[in-house]
């Protein structure tokens, strides 16, 4: 963005129109730099020219010589003033002129002279210059909040025409007339070089938002590219309008913590004192805004109050809040009890919020609390009640350990897989783990871990007569025996083989019973009926009544039915 003032705008217009009104050339140059200006006279050959001279016209209005140049000779310079040093003439008849400055923009002449005529060609210069670097100064140390303030002044010195200002927020234009905004503008000149130095005053009102914010200035210039200063910052500054308590601790916050207060205020400058209020004592903080509370205990729970030492009224609450969990379970350690007997366990709970119970025998969770009505083997174990509360939890537990007599539940026998052995097996419950004895020896003992007073002994024997073989188990408060009858293995042998034959004898008896029976019952029943009808032919031929032969028919029903009760035998 290339922005020319106003004082530029109006010396190039100014420029514009005299030459549009003289017909002048106009030649620009820098500052500083050598300027060449051309002599562009018309109708006059070069080899024609006897003589050529430059000229300039002075302050007064009078015309002034700078230096003349004859045919065949050097070039004399005949300016005695400023110029003297600083002119020279180009192969071309140009005037050359070095080190530019300000008072150049005037308007120099050159004269050609052939043997008939004498040509003039006049050329207006215009030198310019950029601005030196731009900086801010005259800083303010702090900007106020809503306090219009001056910022600092932006300064582009030492250019031709001047420079041009703009005022940056975060790299955005602030305009003069905006919110909290105003500019002023001067332009001064240097009395000796006439270079001109602009000066621009910023007049803000600050908000919270400028805090950390930057603030800059450009420069604008017709033949210069834009500058930009360094960025500077202010603090900003405002009273408290916001307070806040902070409840700094661990969590869960429970009894023999710590806890720090802290008062946090977004004044700036912060406030460095504050005072607390720990339920009804106050406590007052200087430089610092933080109170610890040490080795917090339940009653600590309550609300909690800060305030500016300087203006009680802005104040700040919070609420503390020390998590409490006891447990008291009624057993503990180690508990010894004999099978049989009842176990009473009571778990109380005093927590500041609802809580959640779980158990564990062996850490094997448990769907439901232990109940101990009468003890048996398998409720030794180890118990542990975890009850937690949020994050917090407490734990306790016992070791219950039944004992008692040992006891046999089962003794038995079987034939080994390869049949040459019998297995004997005697299963016992107790505590302390009973030892085990057998009446006879065996080979391949085996005895299962001891888990929940349950012990399982198995012995293999060959038995080469029947034996009656008793287990025996004992520990420290009593013994159990049992007694099994065991057969040899070669009379097994002989039974089963035995067994085979009177199964298939009799097979074949029953067969025969029952094929005689039937052929019985079929010839009495042949029989019964030829005497019946013999029976009725006779009286039919006596004219007797056919009751005279009931009890003789009743007698032999009742033979029939003897017989077909032996035959279902």
């Amino acid at each position: 963005m290339h922005l020319l003032s106003a004082s530029c705008v109006r010396a190039l217009l100014i420029t514009a129109l005299l030459r549009q009104a003289s017909g002048l050339e106009m030649v620009s140059g820098q500052y500083g730099q050598t300027l060449e200006i051309p002599c562009k006279s018309t109708g006059v050959k070069e080899e024609d020219i006897r003589i050529t001279k430059w000229k300039y016209v002075k302050e007064d209005g009078l015309s002034g010589d700078l230096l003349v140049k004859r045919r065949d000779q050097n070039v004399s310079v005949s300016a005695t003033d400023d110029y003297k040093d600083r002119v020279s003439m180009s192969a071309n008849f140009s005037l050359l002129l070095s080190s530019a400055k300000l008072s150049d923009q005037r308007t120099f002449t050159c004269m050609q002279a052939d043997g008939s005529d004498i040509q003039e060609f006049s050329t207006s210069v215009v030198v310019y210059k950029a601005p030196m670097e731009v900086s801010i100064t005259d800083k303010a140390e702090e900007l106020e909040i809503g306090k219009p303030t001056k910022l600092g002044t932006c300064v582009a010195a030492a250019a031709n025409p001047a420079a041009n200002i703009t005022w940056l927020r975060n790299n955005k234009p602030l305009v003069d007339g905006g919110k909290g905004i105003a500019i002023g503008v001067s332009v001064q000149k240097d009395p000796t070089t006439g270079l001109l130095t602009t000066s621009s005053t910023l007049q803000y009102s600050a908000t919270k938002e400028d805090t950390d914010a930057e603030f800059s200035c450009s420069t604008q210039h017709a033949v210069a590219e834009e500058m930009v200063s360094p960025v500077v910052t202010f603090t900003i500054t405002y009273s408290t309008e916001n307070i806040a308590l902070q409840v700094i601790a661990q969590d869960p916050l429970e009894e023999g913590d710590n806890v720090t207060l802290k008062c946090v205020a977004d004044g700036n400058p912060a406030p460095t004192s504050f005072n607390f209020y720990l339920k009804g004592e106050l406590v007052m903080v200087e430089n610092g805004d933080s109170y610890t509370m040490v080795d917090v205990s339940r009653d600590a729970t309550g609300e909690y109050k800060c305030s500016l030492i300087d203006n009680p009224t802005m104040e700040a609450f919070a609420e503390v809040v020390v998590k409490y969990l006891d447990i008291n379970l009624s057993l503990a350690g180690s508990v010894i009890k004999r099978a049989g007997e009842s176990l009473d366990l009571m778990l109380q709970i005093n927590a500041s919020q609802a809580t959640k119970v779980s158990w564990t025998k062996d850490n094997l969770k448990l769907n439901k609390e232990p109940k101990f009505t009468k003890l048996v083997f398998s409720d030794t174990g180890r118990y542990e009640c975890d009850v937690s509360m949020g994050l917090l939890s407490r734990k306790a537990s016992f070791e219950l350990v039944v004992e008692g007599a040992p006891v046999i539940r089962q003794l038995s026998k079987k034939r080994s897989d390869d049949g040459q052995h019998k297995v004997l097996i005697c299963e016992a419950e107790g505590s302390p783990k009973p030892s085990v004895f057998w009446s006879i020896n065996g080979t391949s003992l085996d005895e299962s871990p001891f888990v929940n007073g349950k012990i399982t002994h198995k012995i293999k024997v060959v038995p080469t007569a029947n034996l009656s073989v008793s287990c025996t188990v004992t520990n420290d408060l009593g013994m159990d025996s049992q007694v099994i009858n065991v057969s040899s293995l070669f009379e097994d042998v002989r039974v089963d083989k035995q067994d085979q034959l009177e199964d298939s004898d009799q097979t074949k008896m029953v067969v025969g019973v029952v094929v005689g029976l039937l052929v019985a019952t079929v010839v009495i029943g042949l029989a019964y009926w030829v005497y019946m009808k013999k029976a009725k032919q006779g009286s039919w031929k006596t004219g007797e009544k056919e009751d005279g032969s009931s009890e003789e028919e009743k007698k032999l029903e009742e033979k029939v039915e003897e017989n077909s009760q032996k035959a279902e035998v």
